[in-house]
């Protein structure tokens, strides 16, 4: 049934103005103006909150969903793919999707978006039905897999529900699947991998990064059954620690786990991943879980069963295969990014008649983020989808013996002069990958020392 436009307003509506990519965002007028490219947590001010450092997180989501659908990898012959947003809260990331993924390809998305919390749901509701997308969707609503009709709203492409995340799970299958709570995605995980179709999308976001990278010991132990080192592969860990969890509930429920992009990305890990049933492969799970192993003469190395005398250096269990997909993450770039996700002149000046408050500085940080979103992801792609070492810059003068590092864009253009594979990866920190070997990584280093200090 449609959404009517009659329905009470939230309380606070309309709120403040902001642009996320190219969609208008209604913010309640008790949260602060977001400052660009915010790096950290923000302060949530209650029901409905935006937390503005996500939205590079929203952005990957746009354009890995724009991908399967173009490339089809998912579904073929021009299927449709139902899409599913188990804690919508304000909408963003479902009005993201209708707004900026082309047109020719928005009749082929199902969208569902569920919230529990009233407040959020109405604010989302309202803010689809004031700023719909260019693109009118017609489909009618799908029956859930006990062949009845979903109590709910559809309005315009997208069906609103209200109820537990886990219970919604639980009465309806889907091809992709979206769980970014507040804190911990464990309690959501075994519902949604039995909501999944036989193959399909889980995109799981986690915040709890103390328990993920190990700063609290005893929340990564009861949550995840894993022990961490805080040092400089903590980010790494925590997004293989995620990963590890991720592929073993699957494998209980017969269902095998392939990555397609995992990050750290400022307080958060986000990880998109493809699921399929074949007990024959979630049998095989454990090959890809095991330790990381830190020593004296190299910084890490992954062992399946470290020896008693290894375990006060090592974290895990974790995920010790593959992160990424190489052929679908070369191809987020900026340029993508922009050609989807960047407003127009057009998209400006609407959202400035709507009360946006933006000059041209504001559009520049804007631009911005929206690279950095997708920064290094595509050239880190092939060494990201298979064995390689993840070096951070400034630990290499300790291994070295040399008085500091050199630029990093200098050495991972000798290693590739070298005929090895080297890039960035996308990471706060200084940190690169490379299937150079270490002792060849630490030669090269001191060469470069040598040559500089001439």
């Amino acid at each position: 049934m449609a959404g009517g436009q009659n329905e009470d307003l939230p309380s606070g509506w309309p709120g403040s103005i902001w642009l996320e990519g190219k969609t208008i965002i209604h913010m309640q007028n008790s949260q602060p103006r977001p400052s660009h490219m915010p790096r950290g947590p923000a302060k949530k001010t209650g029901p409905g909150f935006l937390n503005p450092a996500m939205a590079p997180a929203r952005t990957r989501s746009v354009l890995l969903l724009s991908d399967v659908l173009e490339n089809e990898w998912l579904v073929k012959d021009g299927k449709s793919i139902r899409v599913f947003d188990a804690l919508c809260s304000t909408g963003v990331r479902i009005r993201r999707w209708r707004n900026e993924i082309p047109s020719n390809l928005q009749n082929r998305l199902r969208i569902t978006a569920n919230d529990l919390d009233d407040f959020a749901l109405n604010w989302a509701k309202k803010s689809h039905q004031t700023h719909p997308p260019s693109t009118t969707i017609e489909h009618s609503v799908e029956s859930d897999r006990y062949g009845k009709t979903p109590e709910g709203i559809f309005d315009n492409g997208i069906f609103f529900q209200q109820l537990d995340a886990r219970v919604a799970l639980s009465e309806a299958s889907y091809q992709w699947i979206d769980v970014d709570p507040f804190g911990s995605p464990v309690s959501f995980l075994d519902s949604a991998i039995q909501s999944l179709a036989r193959t399909g999308v889980l995109e799981v976001t986690a915040t709890d990064t103390a328990a993920l990278t190990g700063s609290s010991l005893s929340s990564q132990k009861r949550r995840y059954g894993a022990k961490g080192i805080v040092d400089l592969y903590a980010h790494d860990d925590a997004v293989r620690t995620l990963m590890s969890l991720i592929a073993t509930t699957a494998a209980r429920h017969d269902k095998s786990m392939t990555p397609i992009l995992a990050l750290f990305d400022g307080h958060h890990v986000r990880v998109s991943v493809m699921l399929t049933t074949s007990k024959e492969k979630a049998s095989d799970v454990h090959s890809n879980i095991g330790w990381r192993v830190r020593s004296d003469h190299i910084p890490y190395q992954f062992k399946k069963h470290p020896d008693e005398s290894e375990l006060e250096r090592a974290s895990g269990p974790m995920w010790i295969g593959p992160l990424w997909n190489k052929d679908i993450t070369q191809r987020i770039t900026e340029e993508r990014a922009l050609e989807l996700c960047h407003p127009s002149q057009e998209d400006l000046e609407v959202a400035k008649s709507y009360g946006l408050d933006w000059n041209e500085q504001d559009l520049e940080y804007a631009t911005r983020e929206l690279r950095r979103s997708v920064r290094h992801i595509s050239k880190a792609a092939d060494l990201m989808s298979r064995e390689h070492l993840l070096l951070n810059l400034d630990s290499l003068p300790k291994w070295s013996n040399t008085p500091g590092a050199p630029k990093m864009e200098v050495l991972i253009e000798r290693l590739i002069e070298k005929g090895f594979c080297a890039a960035r990866a996308p990471d706060s920190e200084p940190v690169f990958v490379t299937d150079a070997d270490f002792q060849e990584v630490v030669k090269t280093v001191q060469e470069l020392s040598k040559s500089s200090a001439k």
